[in-house]
């Protein structure tokens, strides 16, 4: 898989890592099992008082570990340190809320001889996380968090070009007191992750990342009758009523474009305009885009990190070359973005039909796609007219037509005066080809444990 720590900012080889050997798969499926064997019966106050010591030591050395972030994958230093705060969030809400999410359910029964029926909610086994680079930290906590609460164990296949943020997260549960194997972190290969799915001691698996990655992991899951969920792509609509407040709406569109270099699943890669105010929109976002400051991503006035990689980068410049022969119009925007380092320079497209390939893609750079709607149904269509269904977000002065367009648009998410957002206390999750299941809260919570009916009936009762 070749794990190794690529400055995209500059280009340089920092360091390499050595795949796993299968010897070492091996070891790790025995020490998660065996974990999982005393895991299960720890109390929910122990396992919050571990996840809360993780949440202390993340926010006590929040610089250390986002600068991690920002030399593997380019992410700016101030989104760094947020990544790296939201993290702590996440663990500190099932610190707070577990116990209560998974308590004993009683269950309403038609007559009393039934029983005393109570759903509880136990733990499986070892669960298989396999997360993408461009939130490192983030993405192992939304799983990891859930899965120890709820006494199950994990084991990590991250991005083979994030190896040092995953791990630097097993050493900081390490830190933290979470017991050898509940946690590991593993360079797995694609034939070792088949594998692990396989075991009969692996009882699930959760992917976030492409689409194609998706559909084989989720094809081996189900051979092996393994649970699976997957958080993949995104071309989230960002609908402009005419009724939208433009400057407010405009400052909104730029930062959910670009966040993160613009790297996001839940970026605002669509946004559709109603023709009422298209032209307006367009000239403010111009502006507003152009704004942007490409740069060192350690630099606290950078405002546009590199991609995370130049390969990424290449993939995004070939993905606008590939619109425009099919009839896109694209602007490149802003000063030139510097020569050295995986940066795309910010590229708003127009003109972008549904003839055109361009227009069902996802673009995971700063790339705008700018689509004029005659009104509110139009734009409402346009949104829905998508492969993906992960989140959206509609735009209007009027908070309760916004409210009715929302419930308009299908995806998982969908805000009103706010680009798509993530935060610890908020479902995430979407529909089609954005994948299935939901993560975090109680939703990500329950993905994997055992829903199991204990009924306790009189032996006299009748059958």
């Amino acid at each position: 898989m070749s794990y190794a720590t690529v400055n995209p900012y500059t280009g340089e080889l920092v360091k390499k890592f050595p795949d796993a050997t299968d010897e070492q798969v091996e070891q790790a499926l025995t020490d998660a099992h065996a974990a999982f064997l005393k895991w299960r019966e720890t109390s929910f106050a122990h396992r919050a008082e571990i996840l809360q010591r993780a949440a202390n030591i993340l926010r006590d050395n929040k610089r250390k570990y986002a600068e991690v972030l920002t030399l593997e994958m380019g992410k700016v230093i101030a989104e760094a340190e947020a990544e790296v705060e939201l993290s702590a969030q996440i663990l500190e809400y099932y610190v707070k809320y577990a116990e209560k999410l998974l308590a004993p359910e009683k269950l309403a029964v038609a007559d009393p001889a039934e029983g005393q029926a109570t759903l509880v909610h136990e733990p499986l086994g070892i669960i298989l996380a396999i997360e993408p680079w461009n939130f490192p930290y983030y993405q192992i906590a939304r799983i990891l968090a859930p899965q120890l609460s709820a006494g199950n164990t994990v084991i990590l296949k991250h991005a083979s070009n994030v190896p040092q943020a995953a791990a630097a997260f097993e050493s900081l549960m390490r830190d933290a007191g979470l017991p050898h194997g509940a946690f590991q972190n593993l360079y797995a290969t694609r034939s070792q992750i088949e594998k692990i799915i396989n075991d009969p001691r692996v009882h699930g698996v959760a992917l976030t990342g492409s689409e194609g990655a998706g559909a084989v992991v989720a094809a081996q899951a189900g051979k092996a009758m393994k649970k699976s969920t997957l958080e993949l792509g995104g071309a989230d609509a960002f609908v402009v009523l005419e009724d939208a407040d433009m400057p407010k709406t405009v400052k909104w569109a730029v930062f959910g474009r670009h966040w993160n270099g613009g790297q996001v699943c839940v970026s605002s890669k669509r946004m559709i305009i109603v023709d009422k105010v298209y032209d307006q929109f367009l000239s403010q976002y111009t502006e507003g885009v152009a704004g942007l400051k490409a740069g060192d991503p350690m630099d606290p006035t950078t405002t546009l990190a590199p991609l995370s990689s130049q390969s990424a980068a290449d993939e995004v410049k070939e993905k606008i070359r590939q619109a425009v022969a099919h009839g896109a119009t694209a602007t490149e925007v802003g000063p030139k973005v510097p020569q050295t380092g995986a940066f795309v320079q910010p590229t708003i497209l127009t003109n972008v039909t549904p003839d055109n390939p361009a227009f069902y893609w996802e673009f995971f750079g700063p790339v705008s796609m700018i689509l004029r709607a005659k009104d509110e149904d139009d734009a409402v269509r346009i949104a829905n007219d998508s492969p993906f269904g992960l989140g959206g977000s509609v735009f209007t002065s009027d908070l309760k037509r916004g409210e009715k367009v929302a419930h308009r648009i299908s995806t998982g998410m969908v805000f009103v005066n706010h680009p798509t957002m993530v935060k610890a206390d908020l479902p995430f999750g979407g529909i089609r080809n954005s994948g299935y299941g939901r993560e975090l809260l109680g939703l990500g919570l329950k993905e994997f444990v055992n829903h199991k009916l204990v009924d306790v009936v009189d032996i006299d009762a009748p059958f």
